[in-house]
């Protein structure tokens, strides 16, 4: 297997983009679902596996919010390296990101997204066969943490505050750390997960009236799901 220009200019190879936070088909595995960055740190390392029994090639990138951005055109304030690298079958790749320094809030949390693209070596054997070539995308949440925030991030999740606005949820979240739900239950009714923001609130969409109690499931630190209940006002 080799990642070459050659290979594609002599077959029809088409790409198939897909985006995943987590796929069994995808060889490169990312260690752990989100990241934690503290803001006392000079860097942190994210690990990633080639579970694959054949090379990869990753490009990697940071970016804040939009998903269709072009990592030429994002600008973040971290330096990631390295940007794009070959990963063997059953090896691993040690990404390093590093914060510029530049300004961001340093009384609540900010979130960003880092990607990782996964594209296959292609067979030579197959150089001339037409190929259907796909390439997976995955993208976890990279929260920067500034020192001395008051409270735990883990606990966030029993400061928020549910009020019933008609057809809609209102979320509250009076912490300075962002809260992820992976799903939501108001009144029997299934809800997809949202993220509230610190200090900040969000309407959610319920269908029905919301009922007096929500329930669900929340994501931690260590990207792990719990359980949660609380009252709606």
């Amino acid at each position: 297997m080799k990642f070459s220009a050659r290979v594609f200019i002599h077959s029809v190879v088409f790409i198939v983009l897909t985006i995943f936070s987590e796929n069994a088909l995808a060889s490169a595995v990312i260690s752990g679902t989100r990241i934690i960055y503290p803001s006392d740190n000079n860097e942190i390392s994210v690990k990633i596996m080639n579970n694959g029994s054949a090379p990869i090639l990753l490009q990697s990138w940071i970016d804040s919010g939009d998903q269709n951005a072009r990592p030429s055109a994002i600008k973040v304030p971290f330096v990631l390296a390295p940007p794009i690298n070959r990963v063997d079958a059953g090896k691993g790749q040690t990404l390093r990101i590093s914060y510029t320094g530049v300004s961001l809030p340093v009384d609540r949390e900010s979130v960003f997204w880092l990607n990782v693209l996964e594209i296959p070596g292609i067979n030579q054997a197959k150089a001339d066969q037409n190929t259907l070539q796909v390439a997976f995308r995955s993208r976890i949440k990279l929260f920067f943490r500034p020192a001395g925030l008051q409270g735990s991030a883990n606990d966030a999740v029993k400061s928020i505050i549910w009020q019933a606005k008609g057809t809609h949820l209102e979320a509250t979240n009076p912490t300075p750390f962002y809260v992820s739900f992976a799903r939501l239950v108001v009144n029997n009714n299934k809800i997809a997960g949202v993220m509230v923001p610190p200090r900040r609130s969000i309407m959610v969409n319920i269908p029905g009236n919301a009922g007096s109690k929500i329930s669900g499931a929340f994501v931690n630190d260590y990207g792990a799901v719990n359980a949660f209940s609380a009252d709606i006002k």
